[in-house]
């Protein structure tokens, strides 16, 4: 099983932007879709990003569509979220998620097998 460490998160103003990181070890990286979940304050966990193993595939939720972008490159075994024009609802702890399947991980937290330890992301207005 992969384990997760997150990096990259802060403070900004809004319409900032923020890259976070999440660095894989101890599996096979490359056979997993990843994913980025958020949880705010007094709010249940979120999708917000996910990536099939290849890269071919990518899942936004309609929240953070058209600001925010995921990659990964295996042979760093890193996945990233690029986040543009952020909005103070951005505000919340992000964490990084493995999973066997994309479609598991767009259905919500339950099915996720791995989770780093989460970054957080506060964005002022």
């Amino acid at each position: 099983q992969v384990q997760l460490t997150e990096s990259g998160g802060g403070s900004v103003q809004a319409g900032g932007s923020l890259r976070l990181s999440c660095a894989g070890s101890g599996g096979t990286f490359r056979s997993y879709a990843m994913g980025w979940f958020r949880q705010g304050p007094g709010k249940e966990r979120e999708f917000v990003a996910g990536i099939s193993w290849s890269g071919g595939g990518i899942d936004y939720a309609d929240s953070v569509k058209g600001r925010f972008t995921i990659s990964r490159d295996n042979a760093k075994n890193t996945v990233y979220l690029q986040m543009n024009t952020l909005k103070p609802e951005d505000t919340a702890v992000y964490l990084c998620a493995a999973d066997r399947f994309l479609s598991r991980m767009r259905g919500g937290p339950g099915g996720v097998q791995s989770w780093g330890q989460g970054t957080q992301v506060t964005v002022s207005s």
